[in-house]
C-alpha cells in the first residue's frame, strides 16, 4: 500500500515574526518537553509535547491555521506531517525551531 503524500508549509522565523507583527494569529504549536519550555518560551504559545499530541489532538482545531515549533525545527516538522496526515489543512512547521527565532525575537535565550 502506497502511503499518501502530504505537504506541509515551512516558515522561517523571520516570516513568522513580521506575519505575528502584523497581527496575524496562527496556533503556535510548541511541541518541545516540559523542561526544553522552561528555558526558553515561546510567547503566546500553546504546549503539548510532541509524545502527547496524538492523545490531545481534541485541544486542536483541524480548521485554524497552526505553526508547530520544536527546539531545531525536526520534531515539529515530524508533528506537522502528523497532524497534516489527520486532516489538518493549513499547518506549517517553524524552520530552524526556537533555536532559529532566537535570532529574531531577544528576549527568548538559546539553549
Amino acid at each position: 500500500m502506497k502511503e499518501e503524500r502530504v505537504e506541509i508549509g515551512e516558515l522561517t522565523p523571520a516570516e513568522l515574526k513580521r506575519r505575528l507583527e502584523r497581527g496575524e494569529r496562527p496556533l503556535i504549536l510548541d511541541v518541545r518537553e516540559p523542561e526544553e519550555v522552561a528555558l526558553a518560551r515561546f510567547p503566546g504559545a500553546v504546549h503539548i509535547a510532541m509524545g502527547d499530541v496524538p492523545s490531545r489532538l481534541s485541544e486542536l482545531d483541524p480548521d485554524r491555521e497552526t505553526v508547530v515549533v520544536c527546539h531545531h525545527g525536526i520534531r515539529s516538522a515530524h508533528v506537522a506531517m502528523y497532524l497534516a496526515r489527520l486532516g489538518f489543512e493549513c499547518v506549517s512547521n517553524l524552520s530552524g525551531g526556537i533555536d532559529a527565532w532566537s535570532a529574531v525575537d531577544p528576549d527568548v535565550p538559546r539553549y
